[in-house]
């Protein structure tokens, strides 16, 4: 009974008193203040577009090789009398130094048999014209005693008619007429033969001048001369020593031009050769179509050799394109040629070009103006740009050239257009831009714009 008499006398007021004032403040509270809803911007960073000139190029890498290599092969056999004192490995020869000699003991012989021969044939030629004078003389004579045996004859047969003489007289006169007609025509044999003799003992001579034109050549190439100045690669051969025909002596390489053929991304080379109004939109197959493109395209190049912190640079032209591709790297070979490998060398500052030094080599093509951005900034080939509100908009751009990480936009944005080079997260078009101007990215796009 006492706690129903608490619960109806103390709780229950309490609750009643407690319920009235929550009431109370509820119905006079102001209302919640509202907070209007706004875009939130999204940070990014620009750059502006400045309309600049910039010089395609890709980059390979090679070995030094020279441009011309000479290879001293003995055209004749013998042993070796006479070698250069500078003819060991690493010695620079001059042009026309004689490198070896061979003993001519065996070519001087050969040359004085030809020309004895040559005497007797010629000695012979003559005989045959004093023979024919003599012969023709000889056979005149015969021909007059031919005809006195001729009249001996008729005068036996008008005898022989008359009873005057027998018939072995006759007979005796016939014979000796056949005997004198068989004297001149051995005469008229002799004679004829002799044009053929003469035909023959000509040929002869010139048979004879031919041997001694070859043993004089034979002679003339005892001795191997360097065609060019360049330097000694290899030897094989020492003095005493027999060297066989076409026996190599010794190799050398020329001093005067040096070749390199870099190896190169065939992607970055199609890429090159659209950056250019002549360029294709494939490589083409053939060497020799390559090797006119890219003559046409006005190529230049540079060399490039790195000791240390130091760069050394060589300029060189573009020469050609290899007949192959590498199956190991899936390159392009371009051959590039130095015409400065020696002649630029400074003792202990600049090194000349020698072979098997690997070397960076770059191709230019020729200017081409444009918008340099960052090869990130291109989506599908459309372009996030901030409007003068700070909005997004996506355009679409055109491009020629898209390279390592630039990408040089040609038409679709004007001069001082502010280029997102930030992707914001979710990209909308229309979206409120926080805008950052990216300094340190310009600076950088424009000193890797005016080098590519």
């Amino acid at each position: 009974m006492r706690n129903v008499l608490k619960l109806l006398f103390v709780t229950v007021p309490l609750v009643a008193i407690g319920a009235g004032i929550l009431a109370y403040t509820i119905a006079n509270r102001p209302p919640p203040e509202r907070i209007a809803l706004t875009e939130r911007p999204t940070p990014v960073r620009v750059i502006i577009a400045r309309n600049r000139a910039v010089t395609p190029s890709i980059v390979g890498f090679g070995l030094i090789n020279p441009a011309r290599t000479y290879e001293a092969i003995a055209q004749v056999g013998g042993t070796v009398s006479y070698m250069n004192p500078g003819l060991a490995k690493g010695a620079i020869l001059p042009s026309g130094a004689v490198l070896i000699r061979l003993s001519p003991a065996d070519f001087n012989l050969a040359i004085a048999q030809a020309d004895a021969n040559i005497r007797a044939a010629e000695a012979r030629l003559e005989e045959l014209t004093v023979s024919e004078i003599n012969q023709t003389a000889s056979l005149e004579i015969e021909k007059q005693t031919l005809a006195l045996k001729e009249a001996d004859l008729d005068r036996a047969e008008t005898l022989l008619s008359g009873g005057t003489v027998p018939a072995t007289v006759r007979d005796a006169a016939r014979a000796a007429l056949l005997a004198q007609r068989q004297k001149v025509q051995n005469v008229e044999s002799a004679l004829a033969l002799l044009p053929t003799q003469r035909t023959v003992q000509t040929e002869q001579i010139a048979v004879y001048r031919s041997n001694l034109e070859t043993a004089k050549l034979s002679l003339e190439r005892t001795e191997l001369t360097l065609p060019f100045a360049a330097r000694v690669s290899s030897t094989s051969v020492e003095v005493g020593q027999f060297v066989r025909v076409g026996q190599t002596a010794a190799v050398l390489n020329g001093i005067d031009a040096a070749e390199v053929e870099a190896q190169v991304s065939i992607t970055t080379m199609r890429n090159l050769m659209q950056s250019t109004d002549r360029g294709a939109d494939s490589v083409p197959v053939d060497p020799s179509r390559m090797t006119e493109i890219l003559r046409d395209m006005g190529l230049s190049a540079e060399v490039h050799l790195r000791l240390g912190q130091d760069v050394l640079t060589w300029a060189a032209s573009v020469e050609r394109i290899s007949d192959t591709i590498d199956q190991k790297t899936g390159t392009l070979g371009v051959i590039v040629r130095v015409d400065s490998a020696y002649t630029d060398a400074k003792p202990g500052k600049r090194p000349p070009l020698t072979k098997g030094m690997f070397v960076e080599v770059t191709l230019k093509a020729q200017q081409i103006n444009g918008f340099v951005v960052p090869r990130s900034a291109l989506r599908d080939g459309q372009l996030m740009v901030a409007d003068a509100e700070d909005r997004l908009h996506l355009l679409p751009v055109g491009f020629d050239m898209v390279q390592d990480g630039i990408a040089v936009i040609t038409s679709g944005i004007a001069e001082g257009a502010r280029i997102v080079v930030s992707t914001p997260s979710p990209t909308i078009s229309g979206m409120l831009l926080d805008v950052t101007e990216d300094r340190a990215l310009m600076a950088q796009l424009a000193a890797q714009g005016s080098t590519e």
